[in-house]
C-alpha cells in the first residue's frame, strides 16, 4: 500500500482516473469511505469523530481502484482469449465495518446508533455443532423491496461485469435466514425469518443475458429453497463428499445429478478429496469404494472418483486444484467456524506442471465436456 500511495502522488494527469471514478459512483463511495477512515486513525466507521478527509488520500484510493480494474480487465481478456471463464463469489452478507453499511444504514437492521439489532449466521449443522455466528448485520428486506432492491441490483450488475458468472453464497438465506440476537454468544439463539424470495429473484432478472448465476444451495435446504432456486432457473450445487452422509437418495451422489447443477468433489469449505478419504470411517470408506467400483488401495482411488464425476449428468464439474494435485488435509483451504488460519494457500508453476493434464483432457473429450 505505501508503494501505491507513492505512485498516486506521482500521477501528473488525473483526468482519466477522475473520469473513471465519476462513471462508477459506488467506487467513489468506497474511496471516500477509506479517506475518511484514514482521517479517523483507521478506526471502524461507528467510532469516527469526523467525516473530513485529505484530498490527496482520496485521490490515492481513486488511483488504486482505477489501476486495479484496468489490470483486472486485462486478466479477464487474457482468460477469455484462451477459452477460460471466471466465476466470482458474492457473499450474501457484508461486514458491519464496511462502506456498504456506512453509506446505506437505512437498508440494514440497525438501531438509532447504527448498531446491529440482529446478526447473521447459521444453525448447528454438519460443519459446526454450535452453529456459526457470523456477526454480519442483517438486511431490512422490507425497505430494500420498497426501494426496488436498488443496492442489490447495483451489486449484482457490478459483479457480473467483472466475471463470466457469479455464485450467490448462502442462497438459502434469500428464502429464509437465521436471525441471531446481536448480544447472543452462539448461533443457537437464532431463529428462522422469511427472506425476500421471489421478489428478489424477479428484481435480479435482466441484469445479464450471458452471465451465469449459481445458487449455493448447501446446508439446511427445504422444499421452499429448492422451489425458489428452480423458479429462478439458477443451477444449484452438488458436493460429492456430502453424498455419503445419508442414503442413496442423496442429491450429492453422482447418479442423482441433474444437468442444471454444478458438481464439485468438495468446495473451499470441505477437506480435500484425499484428506476426506483418509478421515472416513472404515464402513463409509468401504461404501464409497464400492460405489465407485474401485477395488485397489483407497489412496489411489481419486482418478476413478473424478472420472465418475465427469461422466455424470452435471452440466459443469469443478475440481479444486488440491484434488488435481492429489494433496491431503494440510492443504485444506477453509475450516468453517474457525476464525483464523484459513485461506492462506498458494500454488506454484512447478506444482501445476505436475498435474496429468493430458489425462483430464482425455476425460473431458470422452464425456463431451471439451
Amino acid at each position: 500500500m505505501p508503494l501505491l500511495f507513492r505512485a498516486a502522488v506521482r500521477v501528473k494527469d488525473r483526468a482519466p482516473v477522475e473520469a473513471f471514478i465519476a462513471e462508477h459512483p459506488y467506487l467513489e463511495q468506497v474511496c471516500r469511505f477509506m479517506a475518511i477512515r484514514e482521517k479517523n486513525g483507521d478506526r471502524p466507521w461507528f467510532e469516527w469523530t469526523t467525516e473530513e478527509y485529505d484530498s490527496d488520500v482520496l485521490f490515492a484510493w481513486q488511483f488504486i481502484q482505477y489501476e486495479f480494474f484496468a489490470q483486472w480487465a486485462r486478466v479477464k481478456s487474457y482468460a477469455a482469449k484462451r477459452g477460460v471463464k471466471i466465476i466470482g463469489d458474492i457473499p450474501i452478507y457484508v461486514a458491519y465495518d464496511s462502506c456498504d453499511v456506512w453509506a446505506n444504514r437505512d437498508m440494514f437492521r440497525t438501531d438509532e446508533e447504527g448498531k446491529p439489532s440482529s446478526v447473521a449466521g447459521v444453525p448447528p449443522d454438519y460443519f459446526a455443532a454450535e452453529g456459526q455466528l457470523w456477526g454480519n448485520p442483517l438486511y431490512d428486506w422490507d425497505k430494500m423491496r420498497d426501494d426496488g432492491y436498488t443496492w442489490w441490483r447495483a451489486r449484482m450488475a457490478h459483479m457480473l461485469s467483472l466475471f463470466d458468472g457469479v455464485r450467490i453464497d448462502h442462497f438459502r438465506g434469500l428464502e429464509a435466514y437465521w436471525s441471531i440476537p446481536a448480544d447472543a454468544e452462539t448461533a443457537k439463539a437464532g431463529h428462522w425469518v422469511k427472506g425476500p424470495g421471489e421478489d428478489f429473484v424477479a428484481a435480479m432478472k435482466g441484469l445479464s443475458e450471458d452471465g451465469l448465476i449459481i445458487a449455493e444451495d448447501l446446508g439446511d435446504i427445504t422444499p421452499e429453497v429448492a422451489a425458489l432456486r428452480d423458479s429462478a432457473g439458477y443451477p444449484g450445487m452438488r458436493v460429492l463428499q456430502f453424498g455419503f452422509l445419508g442414503d442413496t437418495d442423496s442429491p450429492h451422489l453422482p447418479h442423482n445429478y441433474i444437468n442444471n447443477c454444478i458438481a464439485y468433489t468438495g468446495t473451499h469449505d470441505n477437506n480435500t478429496l484425499l484428506g476426506w478419504m483418509w478421515d472416513l470411517d472404515a464402513e463409509t470408506k468401504e461404501l464409497a469404494l464400492d460405489y465407485f467400483n474401485y477395488s485397489g488401495d483407497w489412496d489411489k482411488s481419486y482418478k476413478t472418483i473424478i472420472k465418475a464425476m465427469l461422466a455424470s449428468a452435471a452440466g459443469i464439474v469443478i475440481l479444486p486444484i488440491q484434488d488435481l494435485l492429489i494433496y491431503g488435509s494440510d492443504t485444506r483451504l477453509n475450516r468453517p467456524g474457525v476464525a483464523n488460519g484459513n485461506r492462506m494457500y498458494r500454488v506454484t508453476r512447478e506444482q501445476l506442471s505436475a498435474i496429468d493434464w493430458e489425462h483430464y483432457a482425455h476425460l473431458n473429450r470422452l464425456y463431451a465436456r471439451a
